[in-house]
């Protein structure tokens, strides 16, 4: 009577207005003293008792409970994700939600009030189990607004039947982020596998973020089989992989159809390979890059057989990129000369060539390349790419026609104090960049060994600042590093010093 009673106090609440917390709390736990009782219950609960009902039996480990309200779950999407990050439930109870999932889906005809599409197990996807359980925000939809009457109330009974016709058919997604590494998959992930071999059709798994570390390419197989690849946006692939290793992974990043990050990280050549097989390892890469129509973000970084090769990468990508980041990697004249020239990389934001080593390159590939995205890009990282005077002298025209350049760092490079002072008067008219990360001037060193002398940066970057000041733009911030030549950790200077450990020790 007591519950029947707070039930009724509830009904004219609407979402959005809190209910008296003491109500609620009282009602669900008099519930879950009696786990036979709750699951009675749940045919007349209301809508708007499930969220805290079921967060309470999660997190109390009441698995009948739990896996009763996923076969009735009223709402479109369960972000069980949420709790298993708050709470770090034991494996009993992660399985009893994937059950409760299981024996609904093995029911020809499944509860009418049932409307589960989705399985959100995502930990980190910035959501609220209290906010999101209906599938929208709080106070858009809900469960208590007013009938409509007359013909109008016929016909949504009628489009509301149809809508339910075609649920109970739909299949189940379940949303998850992997991370495939030694070790993998835990208990919990070998379960949830287990369920979606065995329902595959009515419960499809879908990944949105993708990481694959060191595992067996065999292991790594049999699981994305599983795995609805044309729902893979992000991909990381950071593994110590020979190039024929990646050559047999290819095909499946050829079905991540709606893929729009793509990174790929240490993978080198094998020694003493046969004659062609490199080509046909990298042919069998590049071949799947058509099938990227929506890919944005290209990460290549510590990759050994881009050298001679970064044309045939590049032509292989039909749409422009945002982000273009080549980093730690061995390129040509003739590799940067054919970046400039690609299209893909005419509506760039984001570029990073950080450590590849431009000493001995010719600056005008990169002055091409900089001024063909000049109406786009906002992130320029040229760190530890040996640029010398000469070459940067001559990137700064193309420099000053980013006008959405935010951000600018080139440290590690052998720059004079007369240059980064060219620079800053270069850049006087970009209205939009407000943080420069520069390398202490060749002026700031005590020796050949590359020891920045503080008292020396600490006067350059006071003159530095005195330039903004008179050219009017004293809110760009200019950060002054140069990695330390013992422990390779960076030595700051804005204004004040932020020492690396060697300093500190001294």
């Amino acid at each position: 009577a007591f519950l029947r009673r707070g039930w009724g106090q509830l009904r004219f609440f609407r979402v959005g207005i809190r209910a008296p917390p003491k109500l609620l709390e009282l009602a669900v736990q008099s519930l879950l003293r009696d786990e036979a009782l709750a699951i009675a219950a749940l045919e007349e609960l209301p809508a708007e008792l499930f969220p805290p009902l079921f967060s309470a039996a999660f997190a109390g480990m009441h698995s009948q409970a739990v896996k009763a309200m996923v076969q009735a779950w009223p709402f479109p999407c369960l972000p069980l994700g949420a709790l298993m990050k708050e709470h770090k439930p034991h494996l009993e109870i992660f399985q009893a939600a994937i059950d409760g999932l299981d024996v609904l889906l093995a029911q020809e005809v499944r509860p009418r009030r049932w409307k589960l599409q989705v399985l959100d197990l995502r930990r980190n996807a910035q959501q609220d189990f209290c906010t999101v359980w209906s599938g929208t925000r709080a106070g858009v939809c809900s469960p208590l607004e007013p009938e409509v009457v007359g013909p109008m109330r016929k016909r949504c009974r009628v489009e509301g039947a149809r809508a339910w016709l075609k649920q109970t058919s739909a299949p189940v997604e379940v949303l998850i982020d992997l991370c495939l590494k030694e070790g993998t998959p835990d208990a919990s992930l070998s379960y949830l596998l287990k369920k979606v071999k065995q329902r595959r059709g009515s419960l499809r798994l879908c990944c949105q973020k993708l990481r694959v570390f060191s595992m067996p390419m065999q292991k790594i197989r049999k699981i994305l089989k599983l795995v609805q690849l044309d729902s893979v946006q992000d991909l990381e692939v950071n593994c110590t992989w020979k190039l024929a290793t990646l050559g047999r992974f290819a095909p499946h990043l050829g079905q991540m159809v709606n893929l729009r990050r793509l990174l790929l990280s240490h993978i080198h050549m094998t020694p003493h390979a046969a004659p062609g097989m490199e080509e046909r390892c990298v042919s069998q890469l590049t071949s799947q890059f058509p099938s990227l129509q929506h890919l944005q973000e290209l990460y290549l970084d510590s990759i050994s057989f881009l050298e001679g090769r970064l044309d045939q990468v590049l032509r292989c990508l039909k749409n422009p990129l945002e982000t273009l980041s080549i980093t730690n990697c061995l390129i040509s004249e003739a590799d940067l000369m054919h970046l400039s020239q690609c299209p893909s990389v005419s509506q760039l934001k984001d570029l990073s060539l950080s450590g590849v080593n431009l000493t001995s390159i010719s600056s005008k590939p990169l002055w091409v390349l900089i001024e063909k995205a000049s109406a786009t890009l906002q992130d320029l990282d040229l760190d530890e790419c040996g640029i010398m005077d000469s070459q940067f002298s001559a990137l700064l025209p193309a420099l000053s026609h980013c006008s959405q350049l935010t951000t600018f760092s080139f440290c590690g490079n052998p720059i004079s104090m007369a240059v980064l002072e060219s620079l800053l008067r270069h850049t006087v008219g970009l209205s939009k960049l407000s943080h420069v990360l520069y390398p202490a001037p060749l002026e700031s060193y005590e020796d050949v060994h590359g020891t920045v002398h503080l008292g020396r940066l600490a006067h350059l970057h006071a003159r530095l600042k005195q330039v903004l000041q008179e050219l009017g733009l004293p809110s760009m911030v200019w950060f002054s590093g140069n990695p330390c030549p013992h422990c390779g950790d960076r030595t700051f200077y804005s204004p004040e010093p932020i020492l690396c450990p060697c300093y500190m020790a001294a």
